[in-house]
Formats: structure tokens, C-alpha cells, sequence
């Protein structure tokens, strides 16, 4: 039984990276809907049901545990699938909660009341999608009181980075950086809220300045992960080898992974 990744396109194999990195012995099934990507410029129910496809097929591959690597498939469908579309033997998780419990320094799984953190200014960057659905002040706001988020909509960002623009890509986050600031001119911390933006950090990092701590969501989530596994071993299954789906042109999106994450990574039709 292998564990399954799912994204709209490339930026989930950020957290596929790292969680392999902290997981050696375990075997991963990647999906990337890189036929419909970007996710964060389509509507609710567009998402949700993409979204759900790529789940199921996930299950088909025998992922009972699904990883959402999409900020804007978790900000807009997880809740609803939870709620209403998860089978009992099956579990998706989603990318927010780690982030949100690293910046307010609780453990996994910490159900007490939200309560005053240090950190009061919080910037966030994410897509368009993300920023509407407002998931991330709602999951704060059970952890969390006292803390202001501004977010801004980083249209153009997820389509540079896909297309190995890397100038364009900069240009964007150095635009959408001084758009915020406009708005909270001395942020805290910034949560990069898309697994495309990690590829961009050091640029995020410069336009926000040294004081600002910026979370990056792949490393946490890999932690998040590592210990979930840990406690329900039942998700876990023999096999090491990882595999990796797409609905778009193989051999492009093969091209753009090995790009993306400087080693080979052969994708096969989904």
C-alpha cells in the first residue's frame, strides 16, 4: 500500500521530496492533474470535482491515505470531502494544519481552546482560490486569537513557475510582496500558502526582509506525515518504489519535473 500525493500540477513534488526524504522505506504514488492546472483561478464545485477524480484514482492505485499537495484543492474541497465524501477506510489530508501548527507552536492533534501566540502580524500568499475560501483564518482561528492575516492573491505566480519562466515568476512575487506590504507594511511572518512557492522562497525572503520569518509548508508537512504513520501503521504497505501520474503529456511533464527538481522523475499517463 503506498501513500498518495495529489496536485493540480508540479508543486506538490515539493512535499513529495521531502516526505520521501523523511520516509526512505515508504512508497509514494504521485498524481498531478497537469491537464487542468492551475486549480486556484477555478470555481469551488470545478475543484472539488477534479479533485475527487484524482483521489479516486489514487485509491485505485491502492492509496488508502491521500495527501492533498494542493493548497487551493485543500482550501476549497477538503472540508466538504470529509465531510461528506470520504469513505470510513479511507483518509485525505491536507497541507494547512502543519503550517498552521508550526506558526502557533502547538503539537499534533493539540485540541485545547485557542489561546494569545506571539506572532500577531501574519502574511499570506497563496492563489486566488486559496485567499476566497478564507480555510486558513478559519483553521488559525481554532488554534489561535489576537492574530491579523492579510492575504494576497498571487495571480500569474503557479503559471511562471510551471512554464520554467523563473524572471516572470520573481517579477510576480516581488509585484505581489510590495501589493501586501501596502497593506501590512511590518508582517511577522509570511506562510507561503502554495507548494509551487517554496521553488521562490529565497525571493519571497529578500522582498520581505530578514525580519519576517517565512513557512514553507514541505518539510512540515513531512514531519506531520512521519508522525501520523507512526501512530496508524494500518496506512503503511510493503514496496519502496514510487510512481508518478499525470494527465497531461507525459513526456512534457517529465521534462518540467526533472527540471523542477533537478533529478529525473519519469511520469507515466494517468
Amino acid at each position: 500500500m503506498a501513500v498518495g500525493i495529489f496536485d493540480s500540477g508540479l508543486g506538490g513534488l515539493t512535499v513529495y521530496d521531502a516526505v520521501a526524504k523523511a520516509l526512505p522505506d515508504v512508497a509514494f504514488v504521485y498524481y498531478g492533474d497537469n491537464a487542468h492546472a492551475p486549480y486556484g483561478v477555478r470555481d469551488a464545485d470545478d475543484i472539488f470535482n477534479l479533485t475527487t477524480a484524482g483521489v479516486e484514482r489514487l485509491w485505485a492505485e491502492g492509496c488508502d491515505l491521500v495527501i492533498l499537495a494542493c493548497n487551493t484543492a485543500a482550501a476549497v474541497a477538503l472540508k466538504r470531502m470529509q465531510e461528506t465524501w470520504v469513505p470510513k477506510d479511507k483518509r485525505v489530508l491536507g497541507v494547512f494544519v502543519p503550517m498552521i501548527e508550526a506558526l502557533t507552536e502547538r503539537q499534533w492533534g493539540d485540541n485545547t481552546p485557542p489561546r494569545e501566540v506571539e506572532v500577531k502580524h501574519v502574511a499570506l500568499f497563496a492563489t486566488p482560490a486559496t485567499v476566497a475560501s478564507r480555510a486558513f483564518q478559519r483553521e488559525l482561528a481554532f488554534r489561535a486569537i489576537g492574530v491579523d492575516v492579510e492575504a494576497q492573491p498571487c495571480g500569474g505566480v503557479v503559471d511562471a513557475i510551471e512554464e520554467g519562466d523563473e524572471i516572470l515568476a520573481e517579477a510576480l512575487v516581488r509585484s505581489h510582496v510590495e501589493a501586501l506590504k501596502r497593506r501590512m507594511p511590518k508582517p511577522e511572518a509570511a506562510i507561503l500558502g502554495c507548494t509551487h512557492y517554496p521553488l521562490m522562497d529565497k525571493v519571497f525572503q529578500d522582498a520581505l526582509g530578514p525580519q519576517v520569518k517565512v513557512y514553507s509548508q514541505a518539510n512540515l508537512v513531512a514531519e506531520s506525515l512521519k508522525d501520523y504513520l507512526a501512530r496508524r501503521p494500518e496506512f503503511l504497505g510493503p514496496g519502496t518504489t514510487s510512481r508518478f501520474l499525470t494527465t497531461g503529456n507525459p513526456a512534457r511533464v517529465s521534462g518540467k519535473a526533472t527540471q523542477f527538481l533537478r533529478k529525473k522523475i519519469a511520469f507515466e499517463a494517468a
